[in-house]
């Protein structure tokens, strides 16, 4: 199974960029997207039926154009969890999950900690989140949680480690988490397969980042321990610019 994570940072401006006709190539079995910035209705998903995913699910925010998951699928699920069942995570539109025999599939869109009011919002959600999939784990041990949990866990995340020490995304308690999460027995698929520096998933608009590569890797494809040996690839795909996000990919060999 391939698995692609992708935060379009708008779906129907992504879209507009010809993401789908890009899709098509990847081969992804399962597509999680973060940030749709849309209502279902509001996006041409006869599109996405043409490109392959027939079956499309969507979890959006309260707040029109904010926010909002995805998960474009080949094959059908056995059952779709929208949100978390906890309010104040689920109103921002950030957690989708489709259920197969063999695996599940999160899709998950972290806050960010833009100020001390969203850091705090950020610090809760991520309190939360850890609860709630501990539980989880114990329902539904083959959990794959793909997506932008907007942190970066070390140094060799972060074009410049010094100067980003103080900035969400980057902060001590913010890194904890994310590797006691992992910890917690979860993969980072990435990194388990790639060791080397200078691969990122997010740059910002501003200095030209993105093609000088000062960026940060924020979006991960976490993946449950018990499905470690099944973990065969990982990569990051910086080629494709519809976003400032790029996608990255787990494969996963899972029995017939």
């Amino acid at each position: 199974m391939k698995i692609l994570s992708y935060n379009v940072n708008g779906i129907r401006a992504a879209m507009r960029k010809e993401m789908l006709s890009w899709l098509t190539q990847t081969g992804a079995d399962v597509v999680c997207i973060q940030e749709t910035k849309a209502n279902q209705d509001q996006v041409e998903t006869d599109a996405i039926v043409a490109a392959g995913y027939p079956y499309h699910y969507w979890f959006s925010a309260q707040k029109k154009g904010y926010s909002g998951v995805a998960i474009f699928c080949k094959n059908e699920p056995n059952h779709i969890e929208y949100g978390t069942g906890i309010e104040s995570m689920d109103f921002e539109g950030r957690n989708i999950r489709v259920d197969y025999d063999e695996v599940s599939v999160m899709s998950l869109y972290l806050p960010s900690g833009t100020n001390s009011a969203r850091l705090d919002h950020k610090l809760e959600y991520m309190a939360m989140f850890q609860d709630y999939i501990d539980e989880l784990k114990k329902e539904i041990p083959n959990l794959v949680i793909c997506g932008d949990y907007n942190i970066c866990h070390e140094a060799i995340d972060i074009h410049n480690p010094v100067s980003n020490k103080n900035s969400s995304g980057f902060l001590p308690v913010e890194r904890e988490w994310i590797g006691n999460f992992m910890d917690s027995g979860f993969i980072d698929s990435f990194r388990h397969l790639n060791k080397e520096p200078h691969n990122y998933t997010w740059w910002s608009y501003r200095a030209n980042a993105r093609a000088n590569n000062k960026g940060w890797r924020i979006d991960y494809n976490m993946v449950a321990a018990p499905l470690k040996e099944n973990i065969k690839r990982a990569v990051i795909l910086p080629a494709a610019v519809h976003s400032d996000h790029c996608p990255h990919m787990v494969e996963l060999e899972l029995p017939a």
